[in-house]
């Protein structure tokens, strides 16, 4: 397999790199605005402001909206009508999949932040990011109500109230028609064509190997999330623990004419200190393992190989990174992912990531993505 990167750079930066503990909070209330990244996964040609990508607001007139909209969606859409209860099945559907906008194709909702209520409308706790939907006060029938609105195109969507479920004692009360849903197969089918291909690894703090990745040409994805141990689907609480066997892990998605394990696996013992057991930094426990799930015997040989050779260029035979078969891959909580992108200001993304960063940057400089 031809290299993109030599030895010497993976030298070079273990010498470079810092190696500092990832310091997360649990605290789900620290997401921002993402990024969708997918194409566009549904086709309504007859609406030219309709993207499963584009976040910028929209300011289109009803009289146009009228134009395009079918009638049963304007009403709701455009004139906040609201549609009847337990109309179809939507409401108590438990399907996996991602929800948006019916009107501009605006991702609003992921399936994890859906839940069953007995009020007949489809009811989620938790938006998919701050600016996906916007809120004012409706005073319509005689009633004060929080109306609930798209965050692009500003269309109704329903009504949000306080007697949610925890962890955010929300419900935000939906029209089915204002909702268009994209199974999760549809939506790896539309982001994985080609030859694509995916490599779970585990380096301690998700947030950081992840952002890394997110900036090397050939990657197509990252999704940090778990891997390892005997918990179905584990939570980040759960994972916290150390005591369910799992590790925080990026699933990378890349495509192998732009990029190869090799250098996915260069890249990856430069942003971890891989001689350190169930540790990284002062995060310590067996889900900062440094971890290589590897799904076939070529990706077991990659990995075998790299490591050989680095425990006698680089650490003298320290190295303590595990191979692991891959189970399953289990996505982490929305408010993990792309958590550089969506919290540049914070402390720790300013302190630890940023700097890693840009010393990535200086040895990797022709390998980066272009900005």
């Amino acid at each position: 397999m031809k290299k993109f990167i030599t030895i010497k750079h993976l030298i070079l930066l273990s010498i470079m790199f810092t190696l500092q503990a990832c310091g997360q909070s649990t605290k789900k209330n620290e997401t921002t605005t993402k990024q969708t990244t997918m194409q566009n996964v549904i086709d309504k040609p007859g609406n030219p402001y309709y993207s499963n990508t584009d976040t910028k607001k929209l300011n289109v007139s009803n009289e146009e909206w009228k134009k395009i909209l079918p009638p049963d969606l304007y009403a709701v859409a455009r004139e906040a009508d609201t549609e009847r209860a337990f109309t179809g099945t939507m409401w108590n559907d438990e399907s996996k999949g991602t929800y948006y906008c019916a009107t501009c194709g605006y991702k609003l909702f992921e399936a994890e932040q859906k839940f069953t209520s007995s009020c007949g409308w489809p009811s989620f706790f938790e938006q998919d990011n701050k600016e996906s939907i916007t809120f004012k006060v409706d005073k319509s029938y005689g009633m004060s109500r929080t109306e609930a609105l798209c965050g692009r195109c500003n269309s109704h969507l329903g009504h949000l109230f306080d007697d949610g479920p925890e962890p955010t004692g929300k419900r935000y009360c939906m029209n089915a028609i204002s909702l268009d849903f994209v199974p999760y197969k549809d939506k790896v089918a539309a982001t994985t064509k080609g030859n694509l291909q995916t490599i779970v690894l585990g380096g301690g703090c998700f947030w950081c190997v992840e952002a890394v990745y997110q900036n090397l040409m050939g990657v197509e994805k990252v999704v940090s999330g778990y891997a390892g141990g005997t918990v179905v689907n584990p939570s980040y609480e759960q994972v916290s623990t150390g005591r369910t066997g799992a590790a925080e892990v990026i699933e990378i998605t890349y495509d192998p004419a732009k990029t190869n394990l090799d250098e996915i696996f260069e890249v990856f013992y430069t942003v971890h200190d891989p001689t350190t057991l169930n540790r990284q930094g002062a995060d310590v426990g067996t889900q900062y393992r440094s971890a290589i799930f590897y799904k076939n015997d070529e990706e077991k040989k990659a990995a075998e190989s790299i490591i050989a050779e680095l425990n006698q260029k680089v650490y003298d035979g320290k190295i303590v990174t595990t191979l692991e078969k891959l189970d399953k891959f289990y996505g982490a909580e929305s408010y993990h992912q792309n958590y550089y992108a969506n919290n540049k200001s914070a402390g720790y993304c300013q302190m630890v990531i940023k700097p890693k960063l840009e010393k990535f940057e200086k040895v990797f400089k022709d390998r980066m993505k272009k900005k």
